[in-house]
């Protein structure tokens, strides 16, 4: 975890239990007055109801390509949260429930999705799509333990490889967030002097948002 001034940010994986055991321990430690999450309005309904966030009469919106995108990540990862047992977001939902039981303020710092999958459609290029297809045929040797949260030198390495071979989906899905919401938990720390902030984002997340805060 990082801290900056009040803010608290935190790095998760999204099926691991490691990042929900984390979660909990920081409400102990640091005992936040804000809750921070890296969700939109429309992907925080879906998380608590269990429906998907994006289907098809979302086409129209957020276009052809950033609708496949949505599918795809959505079936991978209830694919990998199957094979550890851990539902995907279930950090997230742990957060949410221990804040309201608390008596937190929860904010919700994500770009809307439908502004992210629209982005993404339009930005993705003939080329990038054609080196999505070809990567998704090899074999990476890193082992990942994908009960616990990876270790930042992998995550970092991770994304420059996609900042280099993917430098639009990186904009769209890593830069434009990462400054979305550094703006966001700018705006709570000036809106809530006082209060002590913890903000949870996606591991590949963290060093972006540090930057930038």
């Amino acid at each position: 975890m990082r801290t900056f001034g009040r803010i608290h940010l935190l790095g998760t994986s999204h099926i691991a239990q490691q990042s929900i055991d984390e979660i909990t321990a920081a409400f102990s430690r640091i005992n936040p007055d804000i809750i921070a999450i890296e969700l939109d309005k429309s992907r925080l309904q879906a998380l608590l109801s269990g429906k998907t966030k994006v289907s098809v009469r979302h086409i129209g919106t957020v276009g052809i390509k950033g609708w496949l995108f949505a599918k795809l990540g959505s079936w991978a990862s209830k694919k990998l949260g199957k094979a550890v047992g851990v539902d995907p977001g279930a950090e997230m939902k742990t957060a949410i429930e221990l804040g309201k039981k608390q008596g937190k303020r929860i904010a919700l710092i994500d770009q809307p999705i439908e502004i992210t999958l629209r982005r993404f459609s339009k930005a993705l290029t003939w080329k990038e799509k054609g080196r999505m297809v070809a990567d998704l045929f090899k074999v990476r040797k890193e082992k990942i333990d994908l009960c616990k949260v990876p270790e930042q030198e992998l995550i970092e390495r991770l994304i420059e490889e996609i900042k280099q071979r993917y430098p639009s989906i990186y904009k769209v899905l890593i830069e434009e967030r990462n400054s979305f919401m550094a703006d966001k938990l700018k705006k709570l720390a000036d809106l809530y002097p006082e209060a002590i902030v913890l903000a949870i984002v996606g591991a590949g997340h963290v060093s972006g948002i540090s930057e930038l805060l």
